[in-house]
């Protein structure tokens, strides 16, 4: 595989990119479809309506937390092959299903099965270590980086774009069936994308993990699951260690608030102190914030790590997050370009912040003898962790706050955002790195 390495690592990365565009292209219009299937079933209440849209949100991310390592063990023993056609295959179908979903309870379940099938981008990267010699390695995961970056900024530009194409695109999509269902056509388009997909991998996809090098166990693969919360539960005992994970949890936690609550805002009408947009608006703010992101990670991170102490820069990172996130429900609506510079600091924020953070936690677990796979993993169980309670959470507030005056409106949830920014920052400001660490970071 070592010669043939490069020609799998064009499918790997159409299908990690097919995987951000489908996790990315529901952004723009999920708040609206999830308010309109709350309303046909009965939901008039603005507050109990809008809690739904957090707990869509968070369906998808609690089934990959649960199936993830349990598709992670499939593919150890069955090769990875079958499992990424296996997600693909879920793509195609449940985003379909979601689309034509008519009640809550068929978007939800749509929602959990489509999380529940997606564990590709961990088999894609055991794929890439698979077929990898070791100084190739960092290099081709960035492969990986790059779909996300891609992947977050054209999703929801197309989300935004096919969203309810009867009125917006007309001829040929005035049928009944665009009427009834608006948001199916970016639902069809990333079930396409997952069925092409699928047909190169069966075509042109070869195993990367021959059988006699396949791990058989005895036990069930529902074991991964409780080795992970193990895993995790031991990282959290390590000094330091514990604190930059705790960290990360916080920024992901207060970042994810914002996956809800930042169209529940831009949406809302303008007399209620919203900004009254449409899908296709959210769509080019959304592709906004993943192109700003990406040159910020992959233009930009580089020389600024030469340059500046990558400590200093993941606590910039984290301050420009918080604000930009906190100030997001005070953008005037005669004034709605202002959300360009809340929404460019929690882009350049995030992009300064994940890859020091990261590395920062490499260092460190490499300064003090411990197991690096086995910290990120926990890293990586802790973040799933954080994108479940995060939209749950800012969605709960919302629902509390979105139709009270005073002191408790629906700037809350977004002033909490900003208070778990801050709590992250005062861990970071505690932090006392080992000596090697703080001289690679340096």
């Amino acid at each position: 595989m070592s010669d043939e390495g490069k020609s799998p690592l064009g499918i790997l990365f159409l299908v990690v990119l097919v995987d951000m565009i489908g996790f990315t292209i529901v952004i723009p219009f999920l708040t609206y479809f999830v308010q309109d299937l709350a309303t046909a079933d009965g939901i008039v209440d603005i507050g109990s309506r809008d809690l739904w849209v957090g707990i869509v949100i968070s369906v998808y991310s609690l089934a990959q937390f649960i199936f993830t390592p349990i598709l992670g063990s499939l593919s150890d023993r069955m090769g990875r092959r079958p499992i990424l056609m296996f997600g693909l295959l879920s793509n195609t179908v449940f985003f379909t299903v979601f689309g034509l979903s008519g009640s809550l309870t068929m978007a939800v379940a749509a929602r959990f099965l489509a999380g529940a099938g997606n564990g590709n981008i961990a088999v894609a990267r055991a794929y890439i270590g698979d077929i990898s010699e070791p100084e190739d390695v960092a290099k081709r995961m960035g492969m990986i980086g790059a779909a996300f970056g891609l992947g977050f900024m054209i999703g929801p530009f197309i989300g935004g774009v096919l969203s309810d194409p009867a009125t917006g695109i007309g001829a040929p999509f005035d049928g009944q069936i665009w009427i009834d269902h608006p948001y199916l056509l970016p639902c069809l388009f990333s079930s396409a994308l997952s069925l092409i997909s699928l047909a190169l991998a069966v075509t042109r996809l070869p195993e990367s993990l021959p059988e006699e090098d396949r791990r058989f166990s005895e036990g069930s693969v529902f074991n991964e699951l409780g080795g992970m919360f193990r895993k995790i539960a031991g990282v959290m005992k390590l000094p330091t260690i514990s604190s930059l994970v705790s960290i990360n949890f916080l920024f992901l936690m207060g970042f994810s608030m914002m996956h809800g609550t930042f169209i529940l805002f831009t949406s809302m009408d303008i007399e209620g102190g919203g900004l009254g947009w449409s899908e296709l608006d959210n769509g080019w703010i959304f592709a906004f914030i993943g192109l700003l992101g990406a040159l910020v990670q992959g233009v930009l991170i580089g020389p600024l790590t030469q340059r500046f102490n990558m400590t200093r820069l993941m606590l910039v990172g984290t301050l420009l997050c918080g604000f930009g996130i906190a100030s997001i429900p005070y953008v005037p609506n005669e004034a709605s370009w202002l959300i360009f510079a809340s929404s460019a600091g929690l882009a350049i924020g995030n992009g300064l912040f994940s890859p020091t953070q990261s590395s920062v936690l490499t260092f460190e677990t490499k300064s003090r003898g411990y197991e690096l796979g086995t910290v990120m993993g926990a890293q990586e169980g802790y973040g799933a962790l954080a994108r479940i309670f995060g939209p749950l959470t800012a969605a709960y507030i919302w629902s509390l706050t979105v139709q009270r005056d005073g002191l408790w409106t629906y700037h809350t949830a977004f002033r909490v955002a900003g208070i778990i920014f801050i709590l992250a920052t005062l861990m970071q400001m505690r932090l006392r790195l080992s000596q090697g660490n703080a001289s690679d970071a340096t």
